[in-house]
């Protein structure tokens, strides 16, 4: 009986001699042509293999030519291999390969021509791309690539796995934001639609200054796009002048500063200042629309902030007293438990607390205090230390502020959106706001009365005339045109009412014949009407499709009338069938109706009515500039950010986050 040791060292042996031949190119048939005088050896460690290849070929020996042949280990196919031509026909021919192994993993195992797997070498480079951005996603430090345990890791992955320092995780980081910029620099020059920005300020714990510039547009899918182009330090004072300068030389080192429609800012007084100046830089070469009459837009849902801000301070008293309860709650695991204990029934305490400079989390605070009113009054008896109880008549108080401010506060959220467009909503909205304040100015409780008159004073200053260009997005929704904003202006005041609607119509009309003379042709389209698309005819020929598309364009040389006019003129649609429809979508459907129309609507959908999309960044912003993290260089901060941007947006770091909360 054989000893099992001595075949395991026998075994143990030939597999070490399997892997010194891996690493020559040797073989017994090429061992005769070592040249006299010079060791097999020296040989040996001359001709040593460097080229990957070498796990793709076998050396098959001499053909019939006496020239040296190679074997694919995929395919079989034989290739002539001379030392002096290199691994150059190997390198090809794999390119070419149809049965290579297709590698979805860096430690994929290949099988060589002698049946041995060998670990396939990554690429360095490859691999410090993908790590970028796992940092640029997930906000890590630059460090994370020095962490000894992730190190380790990485090396029992593969061991071919190279060190590398935060420096060159900085570097890398740099270079994807500069791959992504040119990238996404190709689509906006490509683009035929016009531009919409918006801008905010933001101050960094650190205490520096940082502009942030958002660009808004529809692609050529008709899909609503926001991307931060800009999210740089600017030094103070920021004065009007000094803002126009950031960002007018952000837009020409974009390249878009020909493309610009509207900016959407809040109210601050540097803002006003600010779009005064740009506006002139840019219509020193004719660069906006109409002269830059619809360049600026206001922030809608800062508008609303200072209006039910104002309201609020008529309940100052009560509202600092259920404020303060929250705190008093909030403030210990103990007076928690104490709380909870005070609660009816089973039900968790979902208790919040508001940023005092956000209405909206005020409105949410006093929404989940009052479902706890009778908690917070008997904990009152049980807690002496508590003495911020309110008392029945301030719970009335904000019961009835809470029922006003319900509206406004689904407006506030549905305003908020970037995915979707938002300008074609605006004019309801805000008809929708005036008619509840007109409404409340007449109310029976003085309370709610004096409210609803402080509200519509600031209301007056900032809506004393709707937006222009945004009511023109309610034009532009087949279900409302002309023909429901006159029932809604009829409604609040029926002697303005035509007056309104006609100058509407006068400056729809100024911006659709610039349009007209840029787009002069209808657009071609691949959209067609239904009879078109959808016919199965036998021996329908191609030129039937351009009869199609003719017969279903508007004849306007015939009626004497714009494609403006025809599209008012059409019936709207009704708005209880379409409750959920894409504006969007309608105007990509009929592009090859209404030309030149198509893209103006385009154009005015896609405006920003909030600088929301703007604000998103400075809470991504907070988490990479942090306590821990304050001497970050802000090319450093502007990479991070809009690479982000770019690649991952916003929302689903937002869920993650939540889901952990609720953990």
């Amino acid at each position: 009986m054989e000893d099992p040791d001595r075949e395991s060292k026998i075994a143990a042996e030939e597999e070490m001699m399997m892997d010194d031949d891996d690493d020559i190119d040797l073989t017994h048939e090429q061992s005769s042509e070592i040249p006299e005088g010079e060791s097999q050896e020296n040989s040996r460690k001359r001709r040593k293999k460097t080229s990957e290849m070498w796990i793709h070929f076998t050396q098959a020996g001499k053909g019939d030519d006496g020239k040296n042949r190679v074997k694919c280990n995929y395919c079989g196919e034989k290739l002539v291999y001379e030392p002096t031509t290199g691994t150059s026909p190997m390198k090809r021919h794999h390119q070419r390969c149809i049965k290579k192994p297709k590698y979805k993993h860096v430690a994929d195992m290949i099988i060589d021509g002698d049946g041995k797997t060998r670990r396939m070498k990554i690429d360095q480079s490859v691999v410090r791309e993908k790590f970028s951005r796992v940092i640029i996603r997930h906000d890590l430090p630059f460090s994370v690539v020095e962490y000894e345990e992730l190190r380790r890791f990485f090396q029992y992955l593969n061991p071919d796995y190279s060190y590398y320092t935060r420096n060159t995780a900085a570097t890398d980081v740099v270079k994807t934001w500069e791959i992504e910029k040119n990238k996404l620099k190709m689509d906006l020059a490509k683009i035929q639609s016009r531009i919409c920005l918006t801008s905010d300020c933001w101050t960094a714990i650190s205490g520096e200054g940082y502009i942030s510039l958002t660009a808004h547009y529809v692609d050529e899918s008709w899909t609503l796009n926001s991307k931060i182009l800009s999210f740089c330090d600017i030094p103070p004072p920021h004065t009007g002048d000094a803002l126009a300068t950031k960002i007018h030389e952000c837009l020409k080192e974009w390249g878009i500063e020909e493309k610009i429609f509207t900016l959407t800012l809040d109210n601050a007084s540097a803002n006003d200042t600010m779009q005064e100046i740009l506006k002139e830089r840019l219509n020193l070469d004719d660069n906006l629309l109409c002269g830059g009459e619809f360049f600026h837009v206001r922030c809608c849902a800062h508008i609303l902030n200072l209006i039910v801000q104002d309201g609020l301070k008529i309940i100052s008293g009560a509202l600092t007293k259920i404020r303060d309860s929250v705190k008093y709650v909030k403030a210990s695991k103990a007076r928690g438990l104490a709380f909870q204990q005070c609660v009816e029934g089973d039900q968790g305490v979902v208790l919040s607390l508001d940023v005092q400079t956000r209405w909206n989390s005020t409105f949410l605070m006093l929404e989940k205090a009052l479902n706890y009113k009778r908690a917070f009054n008997r904990l009152r008896v049980v807690d002496k230390c508590y003495k911020t109880c309110p008392s029945n008549e301030e719970w009335e108080r904000a019961t009835k502020i809470c029922d006003i401010l319900r509206p406004f506060y689904k407006i506030t959220t549905l305003m908020s959106g970037t995915s979707y467009s938002t300008s074609n909503l605006y004019f309801g909205h805000v008809w929708k706001i005036e008619r509840l304040l007109k409404e409340n100015a007449t109310n029976g409780d003085e309370l709610i009365k004096d409210m609803a008159c402080r509200m519509r004073i600031k209301f007056d200053k900032y809506w004393e005339q709707y937006s222009i260009v945004l009511a023109m997005g309610a034009v532009l929704d087949p279900r409302m045109k002309f023909k429901l904003l006159k029932r809604l202006y009829d409604e609040l005041d029926p002697s303005t009412s035509q007056a309104k609607l006609d100058f509407l119509k006068d400056k729809m009309t100024m911006l659709f014949n610039e349009y007209k003379c840029k787009f002069p042709m209808p657009m071609n389209s691949s959209t067609t009407s239904s009879s078109s698309h959808h016919s199965t005819e036998r021996g329908r020929e191609k030129f039937d499709d351009d009869l199609f598309d003719l017969d279903d364009a508007p004849d306007v040389m015939d009626e004497g009338k714009s494609i403006f006019e025809i599209y008012l003129k059409e019936p709207k649609l009704e708005m209880k069938n379409f409750p959920d429809m894409c504006v969007l979508q309608y105007w990509k459907d009929n592009s090859h109706r209404f030309g030149a129309l198509s893209y103006m609507a385009y154009d005015v959908l896609g405006i920003p009515i909030t600088t929301v999309a703007s604000e998103s960044s400075f809470s991504i912003g907070s988490r990479v500039l942090n306590k821990y993290r304050s001497r970050l260089l802000p090319k450093h901060v502007q990479a991070l950010l809009c690479t982000r941007s770019w690649l991952f947006g916003y929302a689903d770091e937002e869920k993650d986050n939540e889901a952990e909360d609720e953990e």
